[in-house]
């Protein structure tokens, strides 16, 4: 009788603690503000893996703030041009945006360095670098200057080469090729006399079939069956050199972030960790099928040729140095990168490296 009358108030007293645990999270969230903000998206709704990012996100803080804190998301071009994010969300236009930093590459190349450069980090040597290399740190010192805070929300992982009208077989090939690839890649390619052209996701496919571009690049797979770049360049080309693990990132207007409570932001941090790591994996998921897809249907995989990687190889590093001297920004963060991946790409070559080179032996 004493141990069910023990087992009775027990009972009561656990369900009191947990009754007090709801009420003080209702208390908590009942004090903090109702925030509409808006996101702008560089990329259109019919990529759901790229533009997705954006949903995971503003879905998540949602649900974690019960709904006190709406963040809505645009496609590219709805609010505001593809190519304009960062600059809308550092003049306030936008609270957040969503975008490829490299976009914004003629403004000043340090901001590639926050998505991709040719030849640079990996997918997990980016995120090695950014949360326990000091990356970070370096480069949100410099979106600062442009009153961004910026988290990593997205990756590709190495992306494929391109779709071209023609063979790819020597450097020369690349001379007066109207090529449409973004960021550094540009100003790499046209040192072997490429011409590069910037052109948003959506609009590529138009300017591929019109022959005003003799090839493209986009993302992968998965991504380019969507938009249907096998129907109008039949050579499929890899790897994509310039963006061997192009982040993405959530570009937050300072002013608004550092005004943001504290749970909130806990919120926003956790909910773009997701949201990277789930595109990366969606990535991975959906790309060896579309490949297999794109394959059976006439595309013609290639890969670069050896001297035309190293041609490009040598190029970039001239580029580098050049950038280099004109900026000591870019110099500063890009030096501690690449001193960084020096020791991933030493390590990984014992172990990752070495194992998957094994099991792409195999077959399987």
């Amino acid at each position: 009788m004493e141990r069910r009358s023990f087992l009775k108030k027990a009972g009561v007293s656990v369900a009191a603690g947990a009754s007090m645990a709801t009420l003080s999270k209702a208390a908590l969230a009942a004090d903090l503000p109702t925030i509409k903000w808006r996101l702008a998206s560089s990329f259109p709704k019919s990529l759901d893996t790229i533009y997705g990012a954006a949903d995971v996100f503003t879905k998540r803080v949602s649900e974690a703030t019960g709904g006190k804190f709406e963040i809505r998301p645009f496609a590219g071009g709805e609010i505001v041009p593809a190519f304009s994010v960062m600059d809308s969300v550092k003049d306030g236009t936008v609270e957040c945006g969503h975008t490829a930093s490299y976009y914004t590459f003629g403004k000043d190349p340090t901001f590639a360095l926050d998505c991709a450069v040719p030849f640079g980090l990996n997918f997990r040597q980016f995120a090695a670098w950014t949360k326990h290399g000091g990356g970070l740190e370096l480069l949100r010192e410099f979106f600062a200057t442009h009153n961004i805070t910026n988290f990593p929300m997205g990756n590709t992982g190495a992306q494929m080469g391109g779709w071209f009208r023609k063979e790819i077989k020597t450097v020369k090939d690349l001379d007066g090729l109207k090529f449409r690839v973004g960021g550094f890649a540009g100003k790499v390619l046209a040192k072997l006399g490429t011409v590069p052209q910037q052109i948003p996701g959506g609009d590529i496919y138009q300017s591929l079939e019109k022959g005003t571009i003799d090839a493209a690049e986009w993302v992968g797979p998965y991504d380019d069956e969507k938009l249907g770049f096998n129907k109008v360049a039949p050579f499929y080309y890899y790897p994509g050199w310039w963006e061997g693990g192009p982040n993405l990132s959530l570009y937050i207007n300072k002013k608004l972030w550092d005004g943001l409570p504290k749970e909130y932001q806990a919120i926003v941090i956790a909910a773009a960790a997701e949201a990277d790591i789930d595109m990366m994996s969606k990535y991975d998921a959906k790309n060896p099928a579309a490949l297999k897809r794109l394959v059976a249907g006439g595309a013609k995989l290639r890969p670069f040729p050896l001297p035309v990687m190293e041609a490009c190889f040598k190029a970039a590093q001239e580029v580098y140095a050049e950038v280099g001297k004109e900026n000591p920004t870019f110099k500063k963060i890009h030096d501690h990168m690449t001193a960084f991946q020096k020791d991933q790409v030493l390590w990984q070559s014992v172990t990752e490296g070495n194992f998957d080179r094994f099991m792409q032996s195999r077959k399987l």
